[in-house]
């Protein structure tokens, strides 16, 4: 087995195979901000597979978003009983809204990829990968120069990010997935 599986391995139980060490860190994450720069990914096996290489043009966010209470304030005045109760106001995963997080905070930078690190109670951390495909290694990389053609900006926005698809239900296909595509609002919201 190489290091990467073992890595993997770990991970798969972070609380009983990283001990205090999983503490330390989530005490340390919940002072700090929201969105953070990091040098090098948590988990280095999952960044690889999802794109991440130690080069200039490629960058780590980490990012923090609150869990839970996702449902509009209640409505005081008079409404007819089919608008008036509480609805969601998203269809989207925590880590999809992640994503969005930084790409708002980097306009100038591209979301390749993402994945969970950790969560508690209250909070849930992704790391989310970020590329400048303005760069002259990026560009000139195979894997990655397609991130320096127009159609491809704000791509996390547009629902083409891994996370995203699979939040809008594009994993699926066949039987139950039928009113998914092209997407749930040309279906007038009759999918999920």
């Amino acid at each position: 087995m190489g290091i990467y599986k073992y890595i993997g391995e770990m991970w798969k139980k972070p609380k009983a195979n990283l001990g205090g060490l999983y503490k330390e860190r989530l005490i340390k994450w919940r002072k700090e901000d929201s969105v953070v720069k990091i040098e090098r990914p948590t988990r280095l096996d999952r960044a690889r597979s999802l794109g991440y290489r130690a080069k200039v043009g490629i960058v780590m966010y980490r990012v923090r978003v609150k869990r839970g209470g996702r449902k509009r304030e209640q409505r005081k005045k008079g409404r007819r009983s089919k608008t008036q109760r509480r609805v969601k106001i998203v269809g989207m995963s925590y880590q999809w809204i992640a994503e969005q997080r930084v790409q708002r905070k980097h306009a100038n930078m591209e979301v390749l990829n993402s994945y969970p690190v950790a969560k508690d109670g209250i909070y849930a951390w992704f790391e989310v990968i970020m590329v400048d495909p303005y760069k002259s290694e990026i560009k000139s990389d195979p894997k990655l120069a397609w991130l320096k053609f127009r159609k491809h900006t704000n791509r996390v926005f547009r629902g083409k990010t891994s996370a995203a698809r699979k939040s809008r239900g594009l994993s699926k296909k066949g039987m139950g997935a039928e009113k998914l595509r092209p997407s749930r609002r040309s279906n007038k919201s009759r999918s999920k």
